[in-house]
């Protein structure tokens, strides 16, 4: 079954609002196994909305469309998509009625214009709205087609899709569809090119499961794909191809599906019982932001510092004033510095810095924008002997030439500092 997916709205058109109903129908369709090759957002005209109707029925066999159900004269899907399968449109008395007990239960009188939400296209299946007064609605069309009509409001939209939609389409693919099942490994300190270079065979002879890359501020994702009966199936479909993967790139792989790399380095730091400080210049704290963000996050990270002005750096971390003079803030001797003086007064068993200039103003020519030093101190661990790792004592530094507006120098810099964190946890550092 091939479906697109039509938007109605100038509300949507002009950015007024954001079209979160696209990407949960989207991902809908996909879970239950339904191709989904074109969406489409339109104003609210007839004209053009009908010639969207004609042209998403020419090429699919569903068509769903959320907006354009309510009371008001700009509320037209009804009427175009009753026009466009052929249906003339006739009064429900029984939707009349169920609207009137819906306002009176609320204490409010039905306004004339409410009527229209009960006009209904001759055999069409009326989908209930426990949430609002626009029924959806289920309409035939010529060629076996299917008109399925939303409300636009996601809060009244998603509860009508998962009640009455999803049986609908699960019963016409026959009871048991194929689902899209879909695994995301994740990447970080390497690049997608350099990445896609050392898959180039798979990727050029994949067929199922499929695999894509995916470029994400700092880090590389990539989609593995397959159509199954379940879950388990495909799992099993994509467990080879990623064993594959695992093997020539595990050394970035940090997660896979929703893991962010701040639970993967905090589950690294509760695995050996250690715990982090931050030391943030450029940054402003995003950093201990990312880690704080994790539940359960207190029992690694107790502290940070945002070192912004150089006045700081001296009073709170103990950095010389003599060695901010000599070599600036964006240094690798600073780093260091900021590094060790976190460690010392946090107490932590390991310290991450960063220094930067994240623009837009600020560079030089030795010293651009973008330029970060990043610094790592720790106080080594030798673990428990049940094979953990042992880790040195030391402290390390590495500098960055990152680019992007000052949000994406910014974002970049923290998912690096994780990334350095994440690798000495690893023992890749020492």
């Amino acid at each position: 079954m091939i479906a697109e997916l039509v938007f109605v709205g100038t509300e949507l058109l002009l950015g007024e609002i954001l079209n979160s109903n696209a990407q949960y129908l989207g991902r809908q369709m996909a879970m239950l196994g339904v191709d989904v090759y074109h969406q489409v957002v339109v104003g609210d005209n007839a004209a053009r909305l009908r010639a969207v109707f004609e042209q998403a029925l020419g090429r699919a066999d569903l068509v769903i469309a959320c907006g354009g159900l309510g009371p008001t004269d700009d509320d037209i899907t009804r009427e175009v998509a009753a026009e466009v399968a052929g249906r003339p449109l006739e009064l429900d008395e029984g939707l009349v009625a169920e609207l009137e007990a819906w306002f009176a239960g609320r204490g409010r009188k039905m306004t004339a214009n409410n009527r229209r939400q009960c006009m209904v296209p001759r055999g069409a299946t009326v989908l209930p709205n426990d949430r609002g007064t626009a029924p959806g609605l289920i309409i035939p069309a010529d060629g076996g087609k299917t008109l399925i009509l939303l409300p636009g409001p996601p809060g009244e939209m998603r509860p009508m899709f998962a009640s009455h939609v999803v049986p609908y389409l699960t019963a016409r693919n026959g009871g048991r569809p194929l689902r899209l099942v879909t695994r995301t490994l994740r990447f970080v300190g390497i690049g997608e090119s350099a990445l896609a270079d050392g898959l180039k065979d798979l990727l050029e002879n994949q067929t199922d499961p499929t695999i894509a890359p995916y470029a994400k501020t700092g880090e590389v994702h990539l989609r593995l794909a397959t159509r199954a009966a379940d879950e388990a199936e495909g799992r099993a479909r994509i467990a080879p191809v990623e064993a594959e993967i695992r093997a020539r790139f595990g050394r970035f792989l940090y997660g896979v599906d929703e893991e962010s790399l701040a639970e993967a380095v905090g589950r690294l730091l509760a695995e050996r019982g250690l715990t982090l400080s931050t030391a943030e210049s450029c940054t402003g704290g995003l950093v201990a932001r990312y880690i704080t963000d994790v539940p359960g996050s207190s029992r690694y990270f107790g502290m940070g510092f945002v070192t912004y002005a150089n006045e700081a750096k001296v009073r709170f971390l103990g950095v010389p004033e003599e060695l901010l003079a000599a070599q600036g803030a964006v240094s690798e001797p600073v780093a260091r510095a900021m590094a060790e003086g976190a460690l010392q007064r946090s107490g932590a068993d390991v310290a991450v810095a960063i220094t930067g200039i994240a623009g837009p103003d600020g560079g030089t020519p030795v010293k651009p924008v973008g330029t970060v030093w990043f610094a790592l101190a720790a106080r080594g661990f030798q673990g428990d002997g049940s094979g953990e790792v042992p880790l040195p004592a030391g402290v390390w530094a590495e500098t960055a030439r990152l680019h992007g507006d000052r949000d994406g120098v910014r974002e970049r810099a923290a998912t690096h500092a994780l990334a350095l964190v994440r690798r000495y946890l690893l023992g890749y550092l020492g």
